[in-house]
C-alpha cells in the first residue's frame, strides 16, 4: 500500500490546475491522482480514483465547488475536501462549511507552502482553516445557536432597551427575560448584558445601523 498522500485536482483553469498538479508531485509524500475542470467530471472522477485529498475550486462553470463538494460527501461521507476561493465572506465560507469542507484557503492569501500545509494537516484528519476565515466561521456558529427570539431580544440590548421594556414588548415574565439574557450570554461568554452586546457588535452578529 502506497504511503503517499494522494489528491485530486479540480479546478477550471487549466494553468491554475497544471501548476498545482506540478507543485504536488515535487511535494515528498503527495501524489495526484487526477484532475478535472467541472464539478459533473470531479465527481465521475472521484468515483474512479477514491483520493484521499481533493482541492476544489469555489467558482467553475456550472455548478460550484460548494454543489460539487456536498456531491462527492453524498457519495463518500469520509471524503476530504479542501476549497480554494477568492471569496471570503461569512455567507460564502458558511456555505462551504455545512457542505463538509475540511479546509477553506483564499486564492490571494495563499502560498504554495500553505496549499502543502493544508494538504498534510486534513490528511491528518485535523482540518485547515486560516486565521481569518475561522473567525467568520466561529462568529458564524455563535450566530446560529442564538434562537430567533434570542436574537431579537440582542438587538433590543443593543438598542438600550431595558428589561421592563422588554417584558412590554414580548409578553412575557421578568424571569423569562432574565432567562433568554443569561442564555445569550453564555453563547456569547459574556459577563454581563452589556458585554453581550459588545461582542455581538464586534463579531457581526449585531450590525450598526447607518443614518
Amino acid at each position: 500500500m502506497s504511503e503517499n498522500i494522494r489528491i485530486m485536482v479540480v479546478d477550471d483553469n487549466q494553468l491554475l490546475r497544471f501548476g498545482l498538479l506540478g507543485a504536488i508531485d515535487m511535494e515528498p509524500g503527495l501524489e495526484a491522482v487526477g484532475d478535472a475542470s467541472s464539478s459533473e467530471e470531479a465527481v465521475e472522477l472521484y468515483k474512479k480514483v477514491k483520493p484521499d485529498i481533493v482541492t476544489m475550486d469555489y467558482r467553475m462553470p456550472g455548478e460550484d465547488g460548494v454543489a460539487c463538494t456536498e456531491k462527492i460527501m453524498t457519495i463518500d461521507p469520509d471524503a476530504k475536501v479542501i476549497l480554494f476561493s477568492v471569496f471570503e465572506s461569512e455567507e460564502e465560507v458558511w456555505r462551504a462549511v455545512q457542505a463538509g469542507v475540511k479546509g477553506y484557503l483564499t486564492k490571494s492569501a495563499s502560498a504554495v507552502e500553505d496549499v502543502m500545509e493544508a494538504i498534510h494537516e486534513v490528511a491528518e484528519g485535523y482540518s485547515f482553516f486560516p486565521a481569518a476565515i475561522a473567525r467568520k466561521i466561529s462568529m458564524r456558529k455563535q450566530q446560529e445557536e442564538l434562537t430567533p427570539r434570542e436574537l431579537e431580544l440582542l438587538q433590543m440590548l443593543g438598542q438600550g432597551t431595558s428589561n421592563k421594556e422588554l417584558v412590554e414588548h414580548f409578553n412575557i415574565s421578568m424571569s423569562t427575560v432574565k432567562h433568554h439574557i443569561t442564555n445569550i450570554r453564555e453563547k456569547l461568554g459574556a459577563a454581563d448584558r452589556t458585554q453581550a452586546v459588545v461582542i455581538a457588535y464586534k463579531k457581526g452578529i449585531l450590525k450598526l445601523e447607518e443614518d
